[in-house]
């Protein structure tokens, strides 16, 4: 099985593409689909849609596995990661991929064991889990701590 983990974000959006194989999971591909603030959301959105198109074309996932969003203070911020959150579950859908999503507090705990973990202590994780050479960047390993989490828990289709 195949999975493509998203971290949702308008500027940066991580991703990570894993494989459970009979070993365990391994790491296929993994990166940050990077936007300028000084871009116009429409702008950031096609990127994100364009780059998200490709990579499941390349890679050809059986699931997209998403971080839900938390709730926040800044509702700006918010409605701007329901737009990104819209487009990645669109580039699924065209792929009729099925989109799964999983809380941080799942995340974290499929991955860290404690829902509570800080952000250091999952990077440390989906480097041991995945067996990799240096500790991804936060939002690359957040992608890839999810693909993770889907793979360990198995979700239902939710959307």
């Amino acid at each position: 099985m195949i999975v493509l983990g998203i971290d949702p974000g308008s500027r940066i959006t991580g991703y990570g593409v894993v494989e459970k194989k009979r070993q365990g999971i391994i790491s296929v591909t993994d990166g940050e689909i990077t936007a300028k603030g000084n871009e116009p959301l429409s702008v950031r959105l096609k990127k994100i849609y364009d780059n998200l198109i490709e990579i499941m074309g390349i890679f050809t996932p059986d699931a997209v596995a998403l971080e839900d969003i938390f709730y926040g203070k800044n509702v700006k911020s918010l409605i701007k990661l329901g737009h990104v959150r819209g487009v990645i579950i669109l580039a699924a859908s065209h792929n009729s991929i099925p989109t799964f999503e999983y809380t941080p507090l799942e995340v974290k705990k499929a991955v860290v064991g404690y829902g509570r973990a800080e952000k250091s202590q999952v990077q440390k994780m989906v480097t041991a889990i995945l067996n990799l050479n240096e500790i991804p960047p936060v939002d690359t390993s957040d992608a890839l701590a999810v693909a993770i989490c889907h793979i360990n828990f198995l979700k239902t289709l939710s959307i």
